[in-house]
């Protein structure tokens, strides 16, 4: 039986640089049998807006050029050491940051850095200062340095000026640069939390694909199950408060320290 559609009034945010809002007519689907993938796409794609689902997927794009794909995030030292070296300890090891780390830490930044943006006050500069202070690794925070003014370039080059400060500063972070584009574009809250979790899924498993080495088959199902975790994950980065903030995931610190004197390397971190 096809959908059902009904509409309502609500006020999301423009794709503006000033996060203005305008009252607009939004669609809910519900249905009378199990939900197809058709059903799905066309509720995503009427709840965030054409065009903010459009900056959304170009916010998530692999082709984005910032460089993550140079980045391993300890997952390279973990495979040397053998604590991954298949497609179920890959799961079990990016699932366990997801769960330990991006949960309770970038997530739940993430959030207070899409508030700040929202509300144009100076807690943004806190947020990222945390995150950023937050990492356990001199690796982890260059990558988050280096990955947070490359996204604020794109973002500048496509005229976002409140990114345009951040492309040289030490402080910056990728989820502050995440938190920005997605405000500013009009991407809901509980939608950027997501692409954001999948983006970090999908770029641990194209290391793990390279490191391991994985089928690609194989990445695809690794990829799936930590799909099938993300929302839990959301649910619980929405509930931090922030003094629980924070990571507990002691191993991916001592990783990212051991790789910056391992001997033979791919990838900077």
């Amino acid at each position: 039986m096809p959908p059902v559609i009904a509409t309502a009034t609500t006020v999301p945010f423009m794709p503006t640089a000033t996060c203005c809002c305008q009252a607009t007519t939004t669609t809910t689907i519900t249905t009378e049998g199990p939900i197809t993938t058709a059903d799905a796409a066309l509720s995503l794609s009427l709840t965030l807006g054409e065009t903010s689902l459009l900056r959304l997927l170009q916010l998530c794009s692999p082709a984005l050029p910032i460089g993550a794909f140079a980045y391993s995030q300890g997952l390279e030292p973990a495979v040397v050491a053998g604590w991954v070296h298949d497609e179920a300890s890959a799961a079990a090891w990016i699932g366990g940051l997801l769960q330990g780390s991006l949960a309770t830490l970038d997530l739940p930044a993430l959030v207070r850095l899409y508030g700040a943006w929202e509300n144009n006050d100076g807690a943004v500069d806190a947020w990222t200062a945390l995150l950023s202070a937050s990492r356990t690794a001199a690796e982890l925070q260059a990558e988050d340095r280096h990955l947070g003014g490359a996204l604020a370039r794109v973002l500048s080059g496509l005229d976002l000026v409140d990114a345009s400060p951040w492309i040289a500063r030490d402080d910056v972070t990728y989820a502050a640069m995440f938190a920005l584009a997605a405000c500013r574009w009009g991407v809901p809250l509980q939608a950027a939390l997501s692409a954001y979790a999948f983006v970090w899924c999908e770029t641990q498993v194209s290391a793990a694909v390279r490191l391991i080495p994985l089928g690609q088959s194989a990445g695809q199902r690794v990829l799936s199950t930590l799909g099938a975790a993300i929302p839990a994950a959301v649910a619980r980065a929405v509930t931090v408060t922030d003094d629980q903030i924070g990571a507990s995931t002691p191993a991916h610190g001592i990783a990212s320290a051991l790789h910056e004197t391992q001997y033979s390397r791919l990838f900077r971190s």
